[in-house]
Protein backbone atom coordinates (compact mmCIF):
# COMPACT_ATOMS: atom_id res chain seq x y z
CA UNK A 1 0.00 0.00 0.00
CA UNK A 2 3.01 2.54 0.69
CA UNK A 3 4.52 1.78 -2.64
CA UNK A 4 1.40 1.87 -4.40
CA UNK A 5 0.51 5.40 -2.27
CA UNK A 6 3.91 6.98 -3.03
CA UNK A 7 4.53 5.73 -6.58
CA UNK A 8 3.45 8.80 -8.50
CA UNK A 9 6.07 11.08 -5.92
CA UNK A 10 8.35 8.51 -6.60
CA UNK A 11 8.34 8.81 -10.61
CA UNK A 12 8.47 12.26 -10.55
CA UNK A 13 11.55 12.33 -8.13
CA UNK A 14 13.49 9.96 -10.25
CA UNK A 15 12.44 11.90 -13.12
CA UNK A 16 13.66 14.81 -11.41
CA UNK A 17 17.17 13.20 -10.41
CA UNK A 18 17.38 12.04 -14.04
CA UNK A 19 16.38 15.21 -15.61
CA UNK A 20 17.79 17.92 -13.15
CA UNK A 21 21.30 16.19 -12.09
CA UNK A 22 24.23 18.61 -11.03
CA UNK A 23 24.50 21.22 -13.75
CA UNK A 24 20.79 21.40 -14.71
CA UNK A 25 18.39 23.82 -14.65
CA UNK A 26 17.60 25.42 -11.41
CA UNK A 27 14.59 23.28 -10.85
CA UNK A 28 13.36 25.66 -8.19
CA UNK A 29 12.75 29.49 -7.81
CA UNK A 30 11.09 30.52 -4.17
CA UNK A 31 13.55 29.26 -2.12
CA UNK A 32 11.19 26.40 -0.94
CA UNK A 33 12.24 23.76 -3.51
CA UNK A 34 8.62 24.38 -5.21
CA UNK A 35 8.99 23.53 -8.82
CA UNK A 36 9.69 26.57 -11.49
CA UNK A 37 6.92 27.34 -13.69
CA UNK A 38 9.06 25.85 -16.48
CA UNK A 39 10.44 22.87 -15.01
CA UNK A 40 6.70 21.52 -13.77
CA UNK A 41 5.66 22.59 -18.06
CA UNK A 42 8.70 19.88 -18.34
CA UNK A 43 7.78 17.69 -16.16
CA UNK A 44 4.71 17.31 -17.27
CA UNK A 45 5.57 16.96 -21.17
CA UNK A 46 8.01 14.64 -20.11
CA UNK A 47 5.53 12.05 -17.73
CA UNK A 48 2.65 12.91 -19.68
CA UNK A 49 0.75 14.60 -16.56
CA UNK A 50 -1.19 17.79 -15.80
CA UNK A 51 0.64 21.12 -14.17
CA UNK A 52 -1.04 20.17 -11.30
CA UNK A 53 -0.70 16.47 -11.33
CA UNK A 54 3.16 16.97 -11.49
CA UNK A 55 3.31 19.76 -8.79
CA UNK A 56 1.02 17.85 -6.56
CA UNK A 57 3.40 14.34 -7.08
CA UNK A 58 6.36 16.96 -6.45
CA UNK A 59 5.05 18.44 -2.91
CA UNK A 60 4.49 14.64 -2.06
CA UNK A 61 7.74 13.70 -2.72
CA UNK A 62 9.26 16.21 -0.37
CA UNK A 63 6.87 15.33 2.56
CA UNK A 64 7.51 11.73 2.04
CA UNK A 65 11.65 12.94 1.76
CA UNK A 66 12.31 11.14 -1.52
CA UNK A 67 13.55 14.56 -2.44
CA UNK A 68 15.74 16.35 0.16
CA UNK A 69 15.50 20.27 0.47
CA UNK A 70 18.64 22.26 1.33
CA UNK A 71 17.97 26.00 0.72
CA UNK A 72 16.84 26.74 -2.59
CA UNK A 73 17.29 23.61 -3.88
CA UNK A 74 16.44 19.89 -3.48
CA UNK A 75 18.49 16.45 -3.86
CA UNK A 76 17.30 12.42 -4.17
CA UNK A 77 16.55 11.68 -0.49
CA UNK A 78 18.51 8.28 0.76
CA UNK A 79 14.64 7.02 0.68
CA UNK A 80 14.52 7.26 -3.30
CA UNK A 81 18.11 6.05 -2.93
CA UNK A 82 16.97 2.20 -1.47
CA UNK A 83 13.43 2.65 -2.86
CA UNK A 84 13.77 -0.23 -4.84
CA UNK A 85 15.58 -2.47 -2.31
CA UNK A 86 14.47 -1.25 1.00
CA UNK A 87 11.09 -2.00 2.29
CA UNK A 88 11.98 0.05 5.83
CA UNK A 89 12.62 3.05 3.50
CA UNK A 90 9.46 3.06 1.54
CA UNK A 91 7.32 2.84 5.25
CA UNK A 92 9.31 5.18 6.67
CA UNK A 93 8.79 7.53 3.44
CA UNK A 94 4.99 6.94 3.74
CA UNK A 95 5.07 7.28 7.70
CA UNK A 96 6.91 10.99 6.82
CA UNK A 97 3.78 11.92 4.53
CA UNK A 98 1.26 10.72 7.51
CA UNK A 99 3.35 13.15 9.80
CA UNK A 100 2.98 15.70 7.32
CA UNK A 101 -0.75 15.71 6.59
CA UNK A 102 -1.47 18.91 7.82
CA UNK A 103 0.42 20.29 5.19
CA UNK A 104 -0.77 18.22 2.49
CA UNK A 105 -4.01 19.91 2.13
CA UNK A 106 -4.63 23.40 2.46
CA UNK A 107 -6.39 24.31 5.39
CA UNK A 108 -9.78 26.50 4.90
CA UNK A 109 -9.24 30.28 4.08
CA UNK A 110 -11.69 31.20 6.34
CA UNK A 111 -10.55 29.54 9.57
CA UNK A 112 -7.96 31.34 11.92
CA UNK A 113 -4.35 29.78 12.56
CA UNK A 114 -5.36 29.08 16.17
CA UNK A 115 -8.19 27.31 15.38
CA UNK A 116 -5.87 25.20 12.54
CA UNK A 117 -3.57 24.76 15.60
CA UNK A 118 -5.74 23.25 18.20
CA UNK A 119 -7.54 20.70 15.58
CA UNK A 120 -3.82 19.58 14.68
CA UNK A 121 -3.04 19.55 18.06
CA UNK A 122 -6.28 17.24 18.92
CA UNK A 123 -5.88 14.77 15.80
CA UNK A 124 -3.64 12.17 17.34
CA UNK A 125 -6.58 11.27 19.92
CA UNK A 126 -8.98 10.97 17.38
CA UNK A 127 -6.71 9.22 15.16
CA UNK A 128 -5.73 6.50 18.77
CA UNK A 129 -9.30 6.67 19.12
CA UNK A 130 -10.48 5.47 15.09
CA UNK A 131 -7.15 2.96 15.79
CA UNK A 132 -8.91 1.16 19.26
CA UNK A 133 -12.22 1.30 17.31
CA UNK A 134 -11.04 -1.02 14.97
CA UNK A 135 -13.87 0.01 11.87
CA UNK A 136 -16.04 2.84 10.72
CA UNK A 137 -16.72 5.50 13.53
CA UNK A 138 -19.32 8.10 12.70
CA UNK A 139 -18.26 11.52 12.02
CA UNK A 140 -20.52 12.95 14.35
CA UNK A 141 -18.93 11.20 17.26
CA UNK A 142 -15.39 11.79 16.20
CA UNK A 143 -16.68 15.90 16.59
CA UNK A 144 -17.71 15.58 19.88
CA UNK A 145 -14.38 14.11 20.71
CA UNK A 146 -12.17 16.65 18.81
CA UNK A 147 -14.44 19.08 20.44
CA UNK A 148 -13.59 17.83 24.10
CA UNK A 149 -9.81 17.44 23.14
CA UNK A 150 -9.71 21.11 22.22
CA UNK A 151 -11.69 22.02 25.16
CA UNK A 152 -9.22 20.03 27.17
CA UNK A 153 -5.81 22.42 25.35
CA UNK A 154 -7.59 25.17 26.04
CA UNK A 155 -8.31 24.27 29.66
CA UNK A 156 -4.30 23.40 29.86
CA UNK A 157 -3.51 27.01 28.53
CA UNK A 158 -6.22 28.78 31.54
CA UNK A 159 -8.30 30.00 28.44
CA UNK A 160 -11.58 31.48 29.93
CA UNK A 161 -14.00 33.07 27.47
CA UNK A 162 -14.34 36.62 27.54
CA UNK A 163 -17.48 36.31 27.13
CA UNK A 164 -18.12 34.30 30.32
CA UNK A 165 -16.29 37.22 32.34
CA UNK A 166 -18.28 39.90 31.29
CA UNK A 167 -21.73 38.67 30.98
CA UNK A 168 -22.25 37.75 34.88
CA UNK A 169 -24.36 34.76 36.02
CA UNK A 170 -26.10 33.04 33.64
CA UNK A 171 -29.87 33.71 33.04
CA UNK A 172 -32.25 31.09 33.82
CA UNK A 173 -32.68 28.40 31.50
CA UNK A 174 -36.48 28.15 29.33
CA UNK A 175 -37.80 24.40 30.38
CA UNK A 176 -37.86 22.27 28.06
CA UNK A 177 -35.95 19.59 25.95
CA UNK A 178 -32.71 22.22 25.55
CA UNK A 179 -32.80 22.97 29.00
CA UNK A 180 -29.79 20.59 29.94
CA UNK A 181 -27.98 21.45 26.78
CA UNK A 182 -24.85 23.82 26.85
CA UNK A 183 -25.85 26.62 24.47
CA UNK A 184 -22.35 27.30 23.57
CA UNK A 185 -21.81 23.44 22.21
CA UNK A 186 -23.32 24.34 18.79
CA UNK A 187 -21.19 27.55 18.33
CA UNK A 188 -18.60 25.17 18.77
CA UNK A 189 -19.65 22.05 16.45
CA UNK A 190 -19.87 24.77 13.86
CA UNK A 191 -16.51 26.58 14.53
CA UNK A 192 -14.69 22.48 14.48
CA UNK A 193 -16.86 20.97 12.11
CA UNK A 194 -15.27 21.75 9.09
CA UNK A 195 -11.98 21.60 10.72
CA UNK A 196 -12.42 18.06 11.21
CA UNK A 197 -13.73 17.41 7.53
CA UNK A 198 -10.59 19.05 6.98
CA UNK A 199 -8.41 16.80 8.69
CA UNK A 200 -10.44 13.72 7.84
CA UNK A 201 -9.95 14.79 4.27
CA UNK A 202 -6.26 15.71 4.26
CA UNK A 203 -6.00 12.59 6.08
CA UNK A 204 -7.44 10.67 3.56
CA UNK A 205 -5.32 12.39 0.90
CA UNK A 206 -2.26 10.66 2.12
CA UNK A 207 -3.89 6.80 2.58
CA UNK A 208 -4.64 7.36 6.45
CA UNK A 209 -8.30 6.59 6.53
CA UNK A 210 -11.54 6.66 4.32
CA UNK A 211 -14.93 8.97 4.96
CA UNK A 212 -18.14 8.31 2.96
CA UNK A 213 -21.46 8.44 4.62
CA UNK A 214 -20.86 10.13 7.87
CA UNK A 215 -18.12 7.70 8.64
CA UNK A 216 -14.72 8.02 8.95
CA UNK A 217 -12.24 4.32 9.18
CA UNK A 218 -8.79 3.79 8.94
CA UNK A 219 -6.90 2.09 6.24
CA UNK A 220 -4.86 -0.99 7.09
CA UNK A 221 -1.55 1.45 6.28
CA UNK A 222 -3.48 4.15 8.64
CA UNK A 223 -4.26 1.84 11.35
CA UNK A 224 -0.61 0.19 11.35
CA UNK A 225 0.97 3.75 11.65
CA UNK A 226 -1.04 4.73 14.52
CA UNK A 227 -0.17 1.67 16.29
CA UNK A 228 3.36 2.17 15.55
CA UNK A 229 3.26 5.87 16.98
CA UNK A 230 1.35 4.74 20.04
CA UNK A 231 4.19 1.58 20.64
CA UNK A 232 6.98 4.65 20.45
CA UNK A 233 5.23 6.42 23.06
CA UNK A 234 5.28 3.42 25.41
CA UNK A 235 8.93 2.40 24.53
CA UNK A 236 10.04 5.98 25.14
CA UNK A 237 8.08 5.79 28.46
CA UNK A 238 10.10 3.14 29.64
CA UNK A 239 13.59 4.20 29.53
CA UNK A 240 15.12 2.02 31.61
CA UNK A 241 17.89 4.68 32.87
CA UNK A 242 16.13 7.79 32.25
CA UNK A 243 18.11 9.51 29.87
CA UNK A 244 15.62 9.84 26.93
CA UNK A 245 15.75 13.79 27.53
CA UNK A 246 19.34 13.95 27.29
CA UNK A 247 22.08 15.32 24.50
CA UNK A 248 23.55 12.27 22.59
CA UNK A 249 26.67 12.44 24.76
CA UNK A 250 25.21 12.24 27.76
CA UNK A 251 23.04 9.72 27.02
CA UNK A 252 25.58 7.41 25.91
CA UNK A 253 27.72 8.02 29.18
CA UNK A 254 24.56 6.80 30.76
CA UNK A 255 24.26 3.79 28.78
CA UNK A 256 28.37 3.03 29.63
CA UNK A 257 27.53 0.68 32.82
CA UNK A 258 24.18 -0.68 31.32
CA UNK A 259 24.51 -4.56 30.33
CA UNK A 260 24.29 -4.69 26.43
CA UNK A 261 20.40 -5.38 26.48
CA UNK A 262 19.46 -2.53 28.54
CA UNK A 263 21.53 0.17 26.64
CA UNK A 264 19.72 -1.22 23.50
CA UNK A 265 16.54 -0.32 25.37
CA UNK A 266 17.53 2.87 26.18
CA UNK A 267 18.95 4.17 22.78
CA UNK A 268 15.27 2.78 21.55
CA UNK A 269 13.42 4.93 23.59
CA UNK A 270 16.48 7.62 23.14
CA UNK A 271 15.26 7.07 19.14
CA UNK A 272 11.64 7.18 19.54
CA UNK A 273 11.71 10.20 20.96
CA UNK A 274 13.43 12.57 17.96
CA UNK A 275 13.38 12.15 14.64
CA UNK A 276 15.96 9.95 12.76
CA UNK A 277 17.68 12.33 10.95
CA UNK A 278 18.57 14.78 13.74
CA UNK A 279 19.18 11.61 16.17
CA UNK A 280 22.01 9.79 13.50
CA UNK A 281 23.77 13.34 13.59
CA UNK A 282 23.63 14.01 16.90
CA UNK A 283 25.50 10.64 17.18
CA UNK A 284 27.80 10.77 14.49
CA UNK A 285 29.04 14.34 16.24
CA UNK A 286 29.74 12.55 20.01
CA UNK A 287 31.36 9.40 17.87
CA UNK A 288 33.80 12.59 16.39
CA UNK A 289 34.56 13.35 20.11
CA UNK A 290 37.84 12.46 21.89
CA UNK A 291 36.19 9.49 24.12
CA UNK A 292 36.81 6.01 22.22
CA UNK A 293 34.11 4.43 24.23
CA UNK A 294 31.32 7.03 23.31
CA UNK A 295 32.69 6.27 20.02
CA UNK A 296 31.96 2.48 20.06
CA UNK A 297 28.57 2.79 22.27
CA UNK A 298 27.55 5.46 18.80
CA UNK A 299 28.11 2.82 16.38
CA UNK A 300 26.28 0.63 18.62
CA UNK A 301 22.76 3.05 18.77
CA UNK A 302 23.47 3.81 14.95
CA UNK A 303 22.67 -0.43 14.70
CA UNK A 304 19.50 0.27 16.31
CA UNK A 305 18.86 2.68 14.06
CA UNK A 306 19.58 0.57 11.04
CA UNK A 307 19.04 1.23 7.49
CA UNK A 308 18.25 5.15 7.80
CA UNK A 309 21.47 5.41 9.52
CA UNK A 310 23.10 4.25 6.22
CA UNK A 311 24.19 7.54 4.26
CA UNK A 312 25.42 9.22 6.89
CA UNK A 313 27.57 6.34 7.84
CA UNK A 314 29.19 6.24 4.68
CA UNK A 315 29.64 9.60 4.68
CA UNK A 316 31.95 9.42 7.40
CA UNK A 317 33.84 6.22 6.34
CA UNK A 318 36.70 8.76 5.35
CA UNK A 319 37.08 9.96 8.39
CA UNK A 320 40.28 8.52 10.11
CA UNK A 321 38.94 8.20 13.78
CA UNK A 322 35.48 6.46 12.15
CA UNK A 323 36.58 4.50 9.63
CA UNK A 324 37.15 1.35 11.17
CA UNK A 325 33.51 1.57 12.79
CA UNK A 326 31.84 2.86 9.64
CA UNK A 327 32.80 -0.18 7.59
CA UNK A 328 32.00 -2.86 9.96
CA UNK A 329 28.70 -1.00 10.52
CA UNK A 330 28.16 -1.19 6.59
CA UNK A 331 29.82 -4.59 6.49
CA UNK A 332 27.04 -6.13 9.34
CA UNK A 333 23.76 -3.60 7.75
CA UNK A 334 24.59 -5.35 4.27
CA UNK A 335 24.49 -8.72 6.43
CA UNK A 336 27.81 -9.87 7.24
CA UNK A 337 27.67 -11.82 10.19
CA UNK A 338 29.00 -9.95 13.08
CA UNK A 339 32.04 -12.12 14.02
CA UNK A 340 33.10 -12.23 9.96
CA UNK A 341 33.06 -8.24 9.95
CA UNK A 342 36.22 -7.64 10.90
CA UNK A 343 37.60 -8.76 7.93
CA UNK A 344 36.56 -6.12 6.10
CA UNK A 345 39.49 -4.07 7.72
CA UNK A 346 42.83 -4.06 6.68
CA UNK A 347 45.59 -4.82 8.48
CA UNK A 348 46.18 -0.93 10.04
CA UNK A 349 42.45 -0.31 10.26
CA UNK A 350 41.97 -3.29 12.40
CA UNK A 351 44.90 -2.42 14.48
CA UNK A 352 43.82 1.47 14.86
CA UNK A 353 40.62 -0.23 16.29
CA UNK A 354 42.81 -1.97 18.52
CA UNK A 355 44.36 0.85 20.15
CA UNK A 356 41.25 2.84 19.64
CA UNK A 357 39.56 0.44 21.86
CA UNK A 358 42.18 -0.04 24.33
CA UNK A 359 41.78 3.92 24.79
CA UNK A 360 38.33 3.22 25.82
CA UNK A 361 39.24 0.22 28.33
CA UNK A 362 42.11 2.84 29.57
CA UNK A 363 39.48 5.70 30.41
CA UNK A 364 36.61 3.47 31.64
CA UNK A 365 38.10 0.02 32.61
CA UNK A 366 39.80 -1.80 35.06
CA UNK A 367 43.26 -3.00 34.66
CA UNK A 368 42.99 -6.75 33.85
CA UNK A 369 40.64 -5.58 31.07
CA UNK A 370 43.67 -3.70 29.41
CA UNK A 371 45.52 -6.77 29.91
CA UNK A 372 42.41 -9.23 28.09
CA UNK A 373 42.41 -6.11 25.34
CA UNK A 374 46.14 -7.29 24.56
CA UNK A 375 45.41 -11.00 24.59
CA UNK A 376 42.97 -9.97 21.46
CA UNK A 377 45.50 -8.53 19.01
CA UNK A 378 45.75 -9.58 15.77
CA UNK A 379 49.72 -9.48 16.26
CA UNK A 380 51.51 -13.05 17.17
CA UNK A 381 54.16 -11.38 19.40
CA UNK A 382 54.05 -8.36 21.84
CA UNK A 383 57.37 -6.62 19.72
CA UNK A 384 55.10 -6.95 16.09
CA UNK A 385 52.13 -6.07 18.12
CA UNK A 386 54.03 -2.35 19.35
CA UNK A 387 55.34 -1.75 16.13
CA UNK A 388 52.57 -1.55 14.34
CA UNK A 389 50.50 0.29 17.00
CA UNK A 390 53.56 2.73 16.39
CA UNK A 391 53.19 2.43 12.38
CA UNK A 392 48.98 3.66 12.65
CA UNK A 393 49.50 7.17 14.76
CA UNK A 394 46.67 6.93 16.90
CA UNK A 395 46.55 9.91 18.95
CA UNK A 396 46.46 7.91 22.18
CA UNK A 397 49.09 5.56 21.17
CA UNK A 398 51.46 6.96 24.47
CA UNK A 399 48.15 6.77 26.48
CA UNK A 400 47.68 3.08 26.14
CA UNK A 401 50.75 1.92 25.88
CA UNK A 402 51.64 3.43 29.62
CA UNK A 403 48.01 2.26 30.71
CA UNK A 404 49.40 -1.32 29.46
CA UNK A 405 52.43 -1.06 30.72
CA UNK A 406 51.25 -0.01 34.49
CA UNK A 407 48.78 -3.21 34.13
CA UNK A 408 50.70 -6.42 32.82
CA UNK A 409 52.11 -8.49 35.59
CA UNK A 410 55.14 -9.57 33.38
CA UNK A 411 57.96 -6.93 34.71
CA UNK A 412 60.16 -7.88 31.14
CA UNK A 413 56.72 -7.47 29.03
CA UNK A 414 55.56 -4.04 30.98
CA UNK A 415 59.56 -2.51 30.73
CA UNK A 416 59.18 -3.31 26.44
CA UNK A 417 55.86 -1.58 26.54
CA UNK A 418 57.36 1.19 28.43
CA UNK A 419 60.11 1.73 25.78
CA UNK A 420 57.91 1.27 23.52
CA UNK A 421 55.66 4.24 24.56
CA UNK A 422 59.01 6.46 25.60
CA UNK A 423 59.78 5.98 21.82
CA UNK A 424 57.22 7.34 20.38
CA UNK A 425 56.14 9.99 22.69
CA UNK A 426 59.65 11.03 21.51
CA UNK A 427 59.31 10.50 17.96
CA UNK A 428 62.78 7.81 17.96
Amino acid sequence: MARSGLAAAARVARWADTALGPGGDAATADGKATLSGPTAERAARDLGLSLDQVRHDWDTARLAGLVEVHGDSARPGWRLRAWDRDDTAVLRGWVALFDAWSLATPEPAEEEPAAVAEVVSAMPQVLSFLQLSAGPVPVDQLLDLLRQRVTELRTERCEVPYAADAAGPPAPAAPGPSADADPAEPARDAELAPLLDWALHALASVGALTCGDGQATLTPLGNWAVWVKLEQICVAAQSPAGNIEQAAEDMLRGCAQLRPNAARAEYRAWLAARPVGSAVTELLVAARGEDALLRGLAFEALRVVGAPAEPDVRAVVDVAALRPYALLWLAEHDGVDPEDAHEVLTREEATWLWVDTAAAVADHGEAPMLVRHLESALQPTVPALLAEVRAVGHPRTVQVLVALAAAHPDPALAKAVRRAAFQVHTGG
